[in-house]
């Protein structure tokens, strides 16, 4: 994909993740243990060998950027590959981004210094796995001016997303932007409707031409349907076609690892949007677990980012006294490293340097670095976020009316501490 130009929308405030958002955009918030939700549309364009990319940040951007230089400068300008991170600079106008045609116009600019092919429009903000080179060839086969990756959800949730109507060659002939009623499903199926994953590619002579022609602000609610009657505007059927064969150790029932590489495709259909702090908790949690929804230890695919110096992660056992019997378990979870666990911690994320004390449990949870959780501490279903040093006997999770006098706490029941709570 030498000849393609992406741009990473990175400028989300993630009002609905507050408190994570709280000194962080929504692109930075941790996920995984050791990424930021940006890697995964980085790691997706660096595995599709797509060499040239510019990130537009905008609200709350520090964390992003100390991300992105300290993880992402493995490019080499002398052969034409970049990461640029592109603030508002007001070249237009007086406005900040207003919307994500407004963020590309006031960035047109670089589209016409870098000259190339096709201009691929992503979200910085999604985890998946995408081949994009697969996405960009259909584009040209299709000889379209735009194509627009769709994936299949519940009609329910069409207000969420941009809607696409499609004809028998996958031809976009209507789009609407998070209706609210009056909403096509697909034809045949009644209950599913064709959702924008907000992944574009454009050729590149048209989207110029669309920028310069106007002044709108979104492409979703503005370009895309003025398109429809002028423009070659088609749908990629993302779980139909993107086909990753990331190959994963094949591990036999009785915990036996075989020899030989298992290859599986489940990852090629996951595309999560984690808008909300209850889709944040789950897409942590569908990490977890024996055969997880999404894996990350995959071979062919690898998710890139910035590595933290520090030791491996290191569990406890000791019988000595006057302490007495302890253990330190991590059973279906994911344990960064420089953490010390001597509790038990069950189907839950931990990022560097993360301790888990004597006798405490920790279920169904996501920690942030840097959190030390106390003595015969219970902790469930909950997301704390960096710098706390939990006290001991601590329990967060088993009573939502105790919890909502101090944290934030979903409609799924998921309590969230903020940054620095506790001292």
């Amino acid at each position: 994909m030498r000849n393609t130009l992406a741009f990473v929308m990175a400028g989300g405030r993630g009002e609905r993740l507050m408190p994570l958002t709280q000194d962080r955009s929504k692109p930075a918030v941790p996920f995984g243990g050791i990424y930021r939700l940006i890697d995964f549309t980085l790691s997706n364009c660096v595995n599709s060998q797509i060499y040239k990319i510019i990130v537009l940040p905008q609200y709350k951007s520090q964390s992003l950027n100390d991300h992105l230089e300290e993880g992402w400068n493995i490019f080499s300008p002398k052969i034409g590959h970049f990461l640029k991170v592109v603030p508002p600079q007001q070249r237009v106008g007086l406005d900040w981004y207003r919307g994500t045609a407004d963020c590309i116009r006031q960035n047109h600019y670089l589209i016409e210094r870098h000259k190339p092919e096709a201009v691929i429009i992503l979200s910085g903000d999604h985890i998946y796995k995408m081949d994009y080179s697969l996405f960009i060839r259909y584009h040209q086969e299709k000889g379209a001016d735009l194509t627009i990756s769709l994936l299949e959800v519940d009609k329910d949730l069409a207000g969420q997303f941009g809607i696409a109507e499609v004809d028998s060659d996958f031809r976009i002939v209507a789009f609407r932007e998070k209706p609210k009623e009056n909403v096509k499903t697909i034809p045949g199926d009644a209950n599913h409707v064709l959702a924008s994953m907000g992944i574009y590619v454009f050729k590149t002579e048209t989207l110029l031409d669309l920028l310069k022609a106007g002044d709108e602000d979104d492409f979703g609610r503005d370009i895309i349907p003025q398109m429809l009657m002028s423009h070659k505007v088609f749908a990629y059927p993302y779980v139909r076609f993107n086909r990753i064969k990331d190959y994963i150790y094949f591990t036999t029932d009785d915990g036996g690892r075989q020899s030989r590489l298992e290859p599986k495709v489940r990852d090629s259909s996951y595309w999560r949007d984690v808008g909300t702090l209850d889709a944040y908790w789950n897409a942590n949690m569908d990490l977890t677990g024996v055969d997880p929804f999404f894996n990350l230890y995959g071979t062919k695919w690898p998710i890139h980012t910035r590595q933290v110096l520090a030791p491996p992660a290191k569990f406890i056992f000791s019988n000595e006294r006057p302490e007495g019997f302890r253990v330190g378990k991590a059973l279906d979870s994911l344990v960064a490293p420089g953490s010390i666990i001597s509790g038990i911690v069950r189907n839950s994320v931990l990022s560097y340097n993360t301790v888990v004390r004597s006798w405490a449990t920790v279920d169904e949870s996501v920690v942030c670095d840097d959190v030390v959780i106390g003595r015969n501490c219970r902790i469930k279903k909950t997301i704390i976020d960096k710098n706390n040093d939990i006290p001991p006997d601590t329990q967060i999770g088993y009573h939502p009316n105790e919890d909502r006098k101090h944290f934030t706490v979903t409609p799924r029941g998921i309590v969230v501490v903020p940054k620095g709570y506790f001292r």
